[in-house]
């Protein structure tokens, strides 16, 4: 790839992951700072657990979900790669900011907390979604689970997660007295883990697209497709039917939304390259739907929340 479209290409991504971490950043402060926190609703992650400090101290939320973040980060920087805990330190800053600039700024909703709870974890799980969707998170409950998977292999990063995110919920019914916000909570959590596996996923995690690439040059377009999107990819053989020649053709199962990034890949690469895209209805597998899995609730579902 010529140096100047690498730059370019690197500096689109850059410019990217910078919005999608300042507008996931606003609208998760806006979820809370105008509907759950308000109504004494802490659903799971560092942010429900810095709510409910808020609840008893008056500590702001955002400097303290930052507070709680810094031991999280400094164990994923020792045991994680550099580039993904780093991406989410920003991530991670600028919603801890966001939350505690804006509440000056907004009304809260106080009328339904039955509202409240649906409609803050459809603002959170859009802001998610965003971040998630360029390789980042905003600390808390996912890099728990990511970094205690690593040494209590026998339960999954999943159940790590509503475990954590559990004890978080069950905690604040104690604080707040009240089962009713505890149930308030699990609905947050149920619709914002619903809104963030249809922006990642589709509706169905299940499915995706598959891209069959023909190109001279598929040993470089794979390593890039590693690299830059964390998808692995195999070669298969074939030979021309009318030149007989042999060759190797590209596989690649992506998600609908990465589709458009592997073709910018492959054409960066080889602007003659051939590409086959279809549909593929049920993928099994990492990435996807992990093994023996059923179609459950969002509140299993392995990328959640903060």
């Amino acid at each position: 790839m010529p140096p100047i479209q690498n730059f370019k290409n690197k500096l689109a991504d850059y410019l990217k992951d910078i919005f999608a971490y300042v507008a996931g950043s606003v609208l998760l402060a806006l979820s809370i700072d105008i509907f759950t926190a308000p109504n004494n609703i802490a659903p799971g992650g560092v942010s429900g657990a810095s709510t409910v400090i808020n609840y008893l101290t008056q500590w702001p939320i955002g400097s303290t979900s930052l507070i709680l973040n810094v031991p999280i980060f400094i164990w994923a920087f020792v045991e994680l790669s550099f580039e993904g805990v780093f991406r989410s330190l920003i991530a991670t800053v600028l919603s801890s900011a966001a939350i505690d600039i804006l509440v000056a700024f907004v009304q809260p909703y106080e009328s339904n907390v039955l509202l409240a709870a649906i409609f803050g974890g459809v603002l959170q799980g859009i802001a998610l979604g965003l971040v998630f969707m360029r390789s980042a998170t905003t600390g808390g409950t996912d890099l728990i689970a990511r970094l205690l998977g690593r040494h209590v292999r026998f339960m999954s990063v999943g159940r790590l997660m509503m475990i954590v995110d559990g004890v978080v919920v069950i905690v604040s019914a104690f604080v707040y007295n009240s089962i009713d916000n505890a149930m308030y909570a699990i609905i947050t959590i149920f619709v914002s883990s619903k809104i963030i596996d249809t922006i990642l996923y589709g509706t169905d995690i299940g499915t995706g697209k598959v891209l069959f690439i023909i190109s001279p040059k598929n040993e470089e377009i794979a390593q890039e497709i590693l690299s830059s999107m964390e998808r692995g990819a195999t070669m298969l053989q074939s030979r021309g039917a009318y030149s007989g020649r042999e060759g190797e053709v590209l596989l690649c199962a992506v998600r609908r939304f990465e589709v458009a990034k592997v073709k910018d890949i492959v054409h960066s690469i080889d602007k003659n390259a051939f590409i086959i895209v279809g549909d593929a209805g049920d993928i099994t597998g990492e990435g996807f739907r992990p093994p023996k899995e059923e179609k459950s609730s969002g509140l299993s579902k392995i990328i959640k929340k903060q």
